[in-house]
């Protein structure tokens, strides 16, 4: 343990920006929601309504969860029932970020040579997790109690929260033991998230609720936070925390420096034929996420549109909700508006993928396997091509999947498939130009200013807290055209103008440009 906080002042040092964050904006999600539905159904018999009528629906139960009771603080959080899913990824990430990576780039070796523990890493890694869960509890405690809502439904929200993410925070930890890679870690732990998050699905919307118990996220939700809060689920997360990181623990005693506990898969003698490009390279690296990503939009588009018609028919009751929905879609038709608004959401999580696909130029630069290629008769933008077509093609075919679903599901509860989804394919198609300018912007970064990559995740955490947060709070227009996505037609239903989507396209592609030309003339590494 030598030397532990020494590493944990270093994370906290690198991850000053993309850290507070992403626990600030998903700290205020909740309040945000809560204030949101106390506006817009001021009276008992409204948020009764509320309660029913989304209660009654399925798919939207399947996302969020059962209802627990209909005051506009539980409603608040069953609104947010996203949140835990969020900071259990962030979690999950950031550990994987300060543990596996440092080993597969040599700097855990580096430090290694001083005086410094051997599980040093693992708890500097968990320790800063910990603290950012923390923050986050202590966040939406005070978000709740500063209004006067009940403490102990809002401890009981930031602890269910800091649980779930302390949980997946560990499940990285022991990702991070058994393979020698930080990819195969990653697809490691979001398997097992995404995994945790379909069986809770499955229980709340099948009638098994027993399989709601085998999941993390379940045991936040049991806790019932505002609703006469039931402390003892708290016990299974901490429970889990203690043996997945008595796991992780152990596996990282077993095992070599920069070594897995799995031993690799010995590759093909020779390359197979049509390999021996940097595109076929760059579908090799990134053929993983794009499927995961392709598969996860799929699966919860196909959600959403079954949703979309049961969500029209509460939302059409309601002109406040309608006027703030309105903003966020746009359009006379009330299912066409519901649509909207999710493919906003969707769109940024599109530019996640986008970002990451971009960034992944500078992990294997910092991994120092660019630089045989590049000595090799290829060109840096050769190089650069093939990854780009992914950081740009790959949101596209992400969205265009995520809008069959949508359409055909939504399709489906209307009986219209035809008639619905060319317009929802369009919609998820029409957030490409937003999304292309995050993924320019990342590659900009990575051309001039390969040290500051992570302000991309940081211009994308701005984007969503005032997509999501802004127009709940009434900021000024000015402060919500700094996000690329306020400037999107609001499809389907909404009018099509060129003018917004040929800039972004264009700013997107004088980013790009200019990454490729900070590349072409800054040393490599």
């Amino acid at each position: 343990m030598t030397g532990t906080g020494s590493l944990v002042r270093l994370i906290l040092r690198r991850d000053r920006l993309v850290l507070p964050l992403w626990v600030l904006l998903l700290a205020v999600l909740p309040i945000t929601q809560t204030a949101g539905i106390a506006e817009l159904y001021p009276t008992e018999r409204g948020l009764r309504e509320f309660a029913a009528s989304f209660g009654a629906n399925p798919a939207l139960v399947a996302m969020y969860g059962p209802f627990t009771h209909w005051n506009a603080a539980a409603l608040g959080v069953w609104r947010a029932g996203f949140t835990p899913v969020l900071l259990g990824l962030a979690c999950l990430l950031t550990v994987v970020r300060h543990t596996r990576v440092e080993e597969e780039t040599g700097r855990r070796e580096l430090l290694g040579s001083t005086v410094l523990g051997r599980q040093a890493g693992l708890s500097a890694a968990l320790a800063v997790a910990a603290s950012a869960n923390l923050a986050v509890a202590l966040v939406v405690l005070a978000s709740f109690a500063g209004p006067g809502y009940p403490v102990a439904g809002a401890l009981a929200t930031g602890l269910g929260y800091a649980a779930t993410g302390m949980v997946f925070a560990a499940v990285g930890a022991v990702a991070a033991q058994l393979t020698e890679s930080a990819g195969g870690a990653r697809a490691i732990g979001l398997s097992a998230l995404g995994v945790a998050y379909l069986v809770r699905m499955a229980g709340d919307s099948t009638g098994a609720s027993w399989l709601s118990w085998l999941s993390p996220f379940g045991w936040s939700q049991r806790m019932r936070p505002f609703a006469g809060e039931v402390w003892w689920p708290l016990a299974l997360s901490l429970a889990a925390v203690a043996l997945l990181s008595l796991a992780a623990y152990a596996l990282a005693g077993r095992r070599d420096l920069a070594a897995g506990v799995l031993p690799p898969r010995l590759g093909p003698a020779d390359a197979v034929p049509g390999f021996g490009s940097p595109l076929a390279l760059a579908w090799r690296l990134h053929r993983g996420p794009l499927l995961g990503w392709s598969a996860g939009f799929a699966v919860f588009g196909a959600v959403v549109g079954a949703a979309a018609k049961a969500a029209a028919d509460t939302m059409a009751g309601n002109a406040r909700l309608m006027e703030m929905m309105a903003r966020l879609g746009g359009s006379a038709n009330v299912a066409d508006v519901f649509v909207a608004s999710v493919m906003s959401i969707f769109g940024m999580g599109a530019a996640g993928y986008a970002v990451q696909a971009a960034l992944r130029m500078r992990g294997e630069e910092t991994l120092m396997r660019a630089e045989p290629l590049l000595a090799a008769p290829v060109g840096r933008a050769r190089w650069m091509a093939g990854h780009l077509v992914f950081a740009l093609l790959g949101p596209a075919v992400v969205m265009l999947v995520l809008g069959v679903a949508v359409g055909i599901a939504y399709g489906a509860s209307t009986g219209d498939v035809a008639g619905r989804l060319p317009g929802v394919a369009g919609a998820a198609v029409s957030q490409l130009p937003a999304v292309w300018s995050l993924a320019g912007l990342a590659v900009a970064l990575f051309g001039l200013l390969p040290r500051l990559t992570a302000l991309a995740w940081a211009a994308l955490a701005l984007f969503l807290l005032l997509g999501q947060v802004g127009a709940l709070l009434d900021l000024p227009p000015a402060a919500l055209d700094l996000s690329p996505f306020s400037h999107l037609p609001k499809l389907p239903g909404g009018e099509v103008a060129a003018t917004p989507l040929l800039v972004l396209t264009a700013i997107a592609a004088a980013l790009v440009a200019t990454g490729l030309y900070g590349f072409r003339r800054r040393d490599v590494g």
